[in-house]
């Protein structure tokens, strides 16, 4: 079977596919249309987020028997089309939902303590004790929406904390240990610090608005590691400066290419909202690195390997 690599990844993931006797072609710089012209050469593709797989590339895979995305979602594939053509979807949330965990509890551990504007103070040689006083973590209510990999893996992290973990799930059934499972209602009534582990969908889509947040009964803390579509920024901006949110960590944000390699290069004009956001002292951003560690990058591409193999071998 012949492998079209579309994106660099860890090398384990090459020389072990190799080693199971799969022919790997490397093109990390052609275009999509260039793809196009050769895709039909190959049984399966591995990507990351270079460019969309849709209905109009899957035509043209004419021999095509796999996909696998080194990352946990799939949104940028037209998994219902490539499913009537037979193609199976592989992705690898176990391989970075550690690093997402890890990363989403130092964002709330950061804005609770006060770290960023405490060190910037302290550089521009302020000694602010009392301003830069912190909250703690124990004793408050942590809500997870969306609990699969991510939510579960954030879950984990928080059993050395005095919390309550809550979680809520389009499917049923899914709580365990770390968490309890409870309706919106509940989660709105009791939340004092809100984390999305969500896929992109039609669901989440623009998911945290001004509606929404309003049906919170207290002020809350919002951290969002998953999509940042999920979040209305102009929203969460004025949540932010009535209160009503006291502060975010992103990872990622609305503005964010498909391939989420890019934010400011390719826009000319930055919009209103997101040049209010990163103005706000109650915001701590990331470049959508939660799971893009040393240690994730050699997992994701060993779980490909493993699904890999597992099918077509």
């Amino acid at each position: 079977m012949k492998i079209l690599h579309l994106d660099s990844n860890h090398p384990l993931l090459i020389t072990q596919l190799n080693e199971l006797g799969f022919q790997n072609d490397e093109e990390y710089t052609a275009s999509k249309t260039e793809i196009e012209h050769i895709i039909a050469n190959y049984d399966g593709i591995v990507i990351r987020s270079r460019f969309d797989i849709d209905a109009s590339f899957l035509d043209k895979a004419t021999n095509l028997k796999f996909i696998a995305r080194v990352g946990a979602g799939l949104e940028s594939i037209d998994v219902a089309y490539a499913k009537t053509k037979g193609v199976k979807l592989f992705s690898a949330p176990e391989g970075n939902r550690n690093a997402v965990g890890e990363h989403t509890l130092g964002m709330i551990l950061s804005l609770f303590n006060k770290f960023l504007g405490a060190d910037q103070e302290i550089r521009q040689g302020q000694w602010n004790r009392e301003k830069n006083r912190g909250i703690e973590l124990d004793g408050k209510t942590v809500a997870i929406i969306g609990y699969g990999n991510m939510g579960r893996a954030f879950a984990r992290k928080l059993r050395g904390f005095d919390v309550e973990v809550i979680c809520y799930d389009i499917k049923d059934d899914i709580e365990d240990s770390n968490a309890t499972q409870v309706e919106l209602e509940e989660l709105f009534a009791k939340t004092d610090v809100l984390s999305l582990h969500t896929p992109w969908t039609p669901l989440t889509d623009k998911m945290i608005n001004s509606q929404f947040i309003s049906k919170f009964k207290k002020p809350f803390w919002l951290i969002n590691t998953a999509r940042g579509k999920s979040v209305v920024t102009k929203d969460l901006v004025a949540a932010l400066k009535s209160g009503k949110i006291l502060g975010a960590g992103l990872d990622v944000l609305e503005y964010e290419k498909l391939s989420f390699e890019t934010l400011f290069t390719e826009s000319k004009k930055m919009p209103t909202a997101l040049n209010e956001l990163l103005q706000l002292k109650n915001v701590i951003l990331s470049p959508h690195i939660a799971g893009w560690t040393v240690e994730s990058k050699e997992k994701l591409s060993l779980t490909i390997v493993n699904k890999i193999k597992a099918s077509f071998c």
